[in-house]
This record gives structure tokens, C-alpha cells and sequence, in this order.
């Protein structure tokens, strides 16, 4: 019997457009997949509190005791914060005025008799035509059928995103019903004589996301406290939800001390004008917080957790902004926590290596 061999060019091509092919349909499939993945991600993070309560009761009870307790604890915070935020929300919107009084009393004269610059004088008569000319202008608010397609496009927006908001909790449960079996499962689908290192690696990268992820929840928690108990003490109306804000911003490192430092700067001029002593204290506030998270928190709460250099944490959100944007900030601590297991694996075997002990030469030719 003849046996034919495929030519291994021809071979090559054949994987190289099998890759490509499946890599564009999973692009095609991203609305999809990103339920899955969130669910995962959510299992993943909530797996060590269902495996400690499946210890004394039986799995599925522990799931839903601990969506139960994480649902009656989103509940009780936005009972007490929606009615905070609405309250601040007006006192922000009553501002508007004061602002507007500042800007042509004081900023317009001091420009006048300061420089060259004759700012326009702000109205609010004025400043609501402007608005709705710029509407008019730029979204053609005026055409029926334009403005019934964008409401008819935005209402299936909403009505999607309310469908995955659904779907991700039972994928969840589902993820967190069979995470044992599906571990064994992919442990017993390794080649065996990589399975050891292959789960010897992948634990050392859970320690190192799992120790991150609950020190920076509490750097999270803490830092958000330090700020906006600081701001009320100033006086600042809006102190209390400026401080959460720049407390869950601060996942994202300098994130949240910029987004919180420059919204209470502005909160401060609509309130208080431009008085020095506040704005003082609020910068004095700010760096308060920003040594507590670098000589405190972080160090007790992190320390070298994810063993990462000032330098480099700062090239990782760089590089996760640059590549993905906003989510690439987020998850660019995260990445960088297990790249630096690997690495470090990667830098012991060639330790061992020929080539690095000297045994073994490389020439080009």
C-alpha cells in the first residue's frame, strides 16, 4: 500500500489558515463570549468563599447563600447611597449659578485687568440655546424618524445589556457548581510529563492573583474612607461620594488620586469659589492619601505581593492603556502578577540550560 504524505508547506498553510479562521470567529462571537468570560472571572473570585461553606453544607446551598449575602449587601449600599447621590447630584446642579456668577464676576474681570483675553459673558439663557443648538446641530434632534431610531437603537441596547446582566449570574452558578470536576477534568488532560511543573506554576500564578485581588479590595475600601472622610471634615458637599469615587478608581494606580483630586478641586470652586484655604486642604487631603496608600496600605496590605518595581507597575498600566485602553488598565496589574511568575520560571530553566552555563555555543552560520 501507497502512503501518501501531505507536503509540509501545504501542511503549514492548512494550520496557519485553521488559526486564522477560528480567530476570526471567535472576534465575530465577542458579544458571546465576554458573558462567559465575566462569569468566570466571577467564579473564580468567588470559588474560595463557596469551597470554605461546602465544607459543612452542600454546594449548591453555599452558592446560593453566598449570592444571597452579595445581593442583600449591593441592596443595603445603594439603599443608603442612591438617596446621598441624588441629594449631592441636586446640590451639584444648584452650583451651576454660583459658578456662572464666579466665571463673569470674578474670572472675566481678572482676565480684563490682567491681559488682553475679553471672555464672553456667560448667561443662562444663553448657555441652554447654545445646548440645544449644538444638539440640533450635531444629532438632528429635530427629524422624527431620527430621533425615534436613535431611541429605538438605544432602548435594544439597554434591553441587551439587561439580558447579559441576567445570563451572567446563572453562568456563574454553573461555573461554580462544577469548578472541582472541571479542574480534574483539565489537570487529567495534561501531558504527564509537563502536568507536575504545568500545575506547580498555575498555583504559585492563583496565590499571586488571589493575594493581590483581596489586598487591593481593602486598599480599595480604605483608601475611598481616608478620602472622603477627609472631604467632609473640609466641608465639601460632595466630599463623601468624591471620596468612594477615587477609592474604587483607585484600582487602577494614579487613577483614582487623579480623578478624585481634579473633582473636588472643581467641587470646591462651585462651592467655595476660589478660596485658598480650601483648596489648600484639599491638596493637602489628597497627598494625606496618596502617603497613606504608598507608606501604609500598600505595603501591609500588598508589600510584594505581585513583586513588581514602581517602574514597572507604572510600564504595565502604560502598556494595558496603550494596547486596550481603559480595560487594559485594569486588568494590566492583574496580567503583569502572573507574566512575573512566568518570567521567573522561564528565568530558572534557563539558568539550567546549556547555553547559559557555557557548554553549548550559538553561532548564526
Amino acid at each position: 500500500m501507497i502512503k501518501r504524505t501531505i507536503d509540509p508547506f501545504f501542511q503549514r498553510l492548512l494550520i496557519i489558515v485553521a488559526v486564522g479562521v477560528t480567530l476570526f470567529l471567535l472576534y465575530l462571537m465577542t458579544p458571546v463570549i465576554v458573558p462567559f468570560v465575566v462569569a468566570f472571572v466571577l467564579a473564580y473570585l468567588f470559588n474560595p468563599l463557596v469551597k470554605r461553606l461546602s465544607k459543612y453544607i452542600k454546594r449548591w446551598i453555599a452558592i446560593i447563600i453566598v449570592y444571597s449575602t452579595i445581593t442583600l449587601g449591593m441592596v443595603l449600599l445603594l439603599w443608603w447611597l442612591v438617596p446621598t447621590l441624588w441629594h449631592q447630584m441636586q446640590a451639584a446642579w444648584e452650583y451651576l449659578p454660583k459658578v456662572m456668577n464666579w466665571y463673569n464676576q470674578v474670572l472675566r474681570e481678572w482676565f480684563a485687568n490682567n491681559s488682553r483675553i475679553n471672555l464672553p459673558k456667560m448667561e443662562a439663557k444663553e448657555f441652554s440655546e447654545t445646548l440645544v443648538g449644538y444638539l440640533q446641530t450635531n444629532y438632528k434632534f429635530a427629524e422624527a424618524s431620527t430621533l425615534m431610531s436613535q431611541v429605538l437603537a438605544s432602548s435594544m441596547k439597554v434591553i441587551n445589556n439587561a439580558g447579559l446582566i441576567v445570563l451572567v449570574p446563572i453562568l456563574t452558578f454553573y461555573f461554580l457548581f462544577n469548578w472541582d470536576q472541571r479542574l480534574e477534568t483539565w489537570k487529567s488532560s495534561l501531558p504527564a510529563a509537563y502536568s507536575q511543573k504545568i500545575i506547580e506554576v498555575s498555583q504559585e500564578c492563583d496565590r499571586a492573583l488571589m493575594a493581590f485581588i483581596k489586598g487591593q479590595l481593602l486598599v480599595m475600601v480604605l483608601l475611598g474612607a481616608i478620602y472622603a472622610v477627609q472631604l467632609q471634615f473640609i466641608g465639601l458637599e460632595l466630599g463623601l461620594i468624591i471620596g468612594m469615587v477615587a477609592g474604587i478608581a483607585s484600582f487602577v494606580p494614579y487613577l483614582g488620586f487623579g480623578i478624585g483630586f481634579i473633582a473636588a478641586i472643581v467641587a470646591c470652586l462651585f462651592q467655595f469659589g476660589l478660596d485658598w484655604t480650601y483648596l489648600s486642604l484639599i491638596a493637602g487631603a489628597f497627598m494625606v492619601g496618596q502617603a497613606a496608600e504608598g507608606y501604609i496600605l500598600q505595603p501591609l496590605l500588598l508589600g510584594d505581593k505581585i513583586g513588581l518595581s514602581p517602574l514597572w507597575v507604572i510600564f504595565s498600566v502604560l502598556a494595558g492603556a496603550s494596547l486596550l485602553g481603559f480595560v487594559g488598565m485594569l486588568i494590566a496589574l492583574p496580567v503583569s502578577a502572573v507574566l512575573n511568575v512566568l518570567f521567573h520560571h522561564l528565568y530558572n530553566y534557563y539558568r539550567t540550560t546549556d547555553f547559559y552555563k557555557g557548554r553549548k555555543q550559538w553561532t548564526l552560520f
